[in-house]
């Protein structure tokens, strides 16, 4: 049966290291940025409260599982997240989460011993949780195994709250950034437009970090505006940390943009929905675009790929 583990294992990483280097890889060529839309008169209040809500997980809680190595906290799952710790001696472990009828999410569960955040992604069901730790080489074995059942409490609250991929606290400076980038927007629409035109004009793209990114490596949204450089998956979790804490859900989403395994963005916005791969609108009409090719490609190039928004296919949420 172990060897049975192993296998899969073995499989499951190298797919998952390739998809990983080719997500940053294929993110685009550095290229004059669009020009930004910005309020008329920014040092107008404008009717939207733009008040920071930063929603705070709890890392670790009252009900935990687990066993000497594993702690899974499984307290906040109505919020849409839980947390998970490893305190064993192996140095690189993996955690998978797997919704029923759905594709297998799998992250590094650092080896620090201390509380990560994971999100709920895929909403209400019934899930499977198991955590591998490295034997050698690519080889897995599992060493903690649980199943639960997930019934939100708010159907966004797994894109409002900040969990590995998407990390902000009270002390992120990016989140004061986006207040003040938001004091002049009247609703949700514009709050978006402010902070994206903001990102696309501010944050170029690093294709030296792209060429040279290892498995493994997670967005410091505050580095990122102090660099003033990123890859795809630094802009969209800028992007995400900002606008949730403007109360607006927004998912990191990965997938294909065209043949390029790529990161953006999606936002709810109250009376429109769900826009996938934000945002172009010009009052009337939505013009599909993320924030790395925004940032990279002309403006007529990139309408032109984006289109309706069929070169666009998710495969995770975050």
């Amino acid at each position: 049966m172990k060897r049975i583990t192993y296998i899969i294992q073995i499989v499951l990483c190298a797919v998952l290291l390739l998809a990983f280097t080719a997500l940053f890889a294929g993110c685009g060529e550095p290229a004059p940025p669009s020009a930004p839309t910005a309020p008329e008169d920014p040092s107008v209040a404008g009717e939207r409260d733009n008040t920071p809500n930063i929603l705070v997980p709890e890392q670790g809680g009252t009900e935990i599982l687990g066993n000497d190595d594993v702690s899974i906290c499984l307290s906040h799952l109505q919020d849409g997240y839980f947390s998970a710790r490893f305190t064993g001696e192996s140095q690189k472990v993996k955690l998978q989460l797997t919704a029923e009828n759905s594709l297998t999410y799998t992250y590094d569960l650092p080896v620090d011993g201390e509380w990560t955040i994971f999100p709920i992604s895929l909403g209400n069901g019934h899930y499977v949780l198991g955590v591998y730790s490295n034997i050698e080489a690519t080889m897995y074995a599992e060493v903690y195994g649980t199943e639960f059942d997930v019934t939100l409490a708010d159907e966004f609250g797994p894109f409002l709250y900040p969990n590995q991929y998407v990390w902000f606290t009270d002390h992120t400076r990016a989140i004061s950034l986006a207040e003040d980038l938001c004091f002049a927007a009247d609703n949700d629409l514009e709050a978006v437009s402010f902070i994206y035109n903001y990102v696309v004009t501010h944050v170029t793209y690093d294709q030296d970090e792209a060429e040279n990114v290892q498995s493994g490596y997670l967005p410091e949204v505050d580095e990122v505006l102090d660099t003033g450089k990123g890859i795809c998956f630094d802009y969209a979790a800028l992007m995400a940390s900002m606008l949730r804490t403007q109360n607006i859900p927004t998912r990191l989403e990965i997938g294909y943009a065209g043949s390029a395994y790529h990161a953006w963005i999606s936002c709810y916005i109250k009376d429109v929905g769900w826009v996938n791969g934000i945002i172009e609108f010009d009052g009337t009409d939505w013009s599909l675009m993320d924030p790395t090719l925004a940032s990279n490609q002309g403006e007529k190039k990139l309408k032109e790929f984006i289109g309706d928004g069929s070169n666009y296919r998710t495969v995770y949420y975050y």
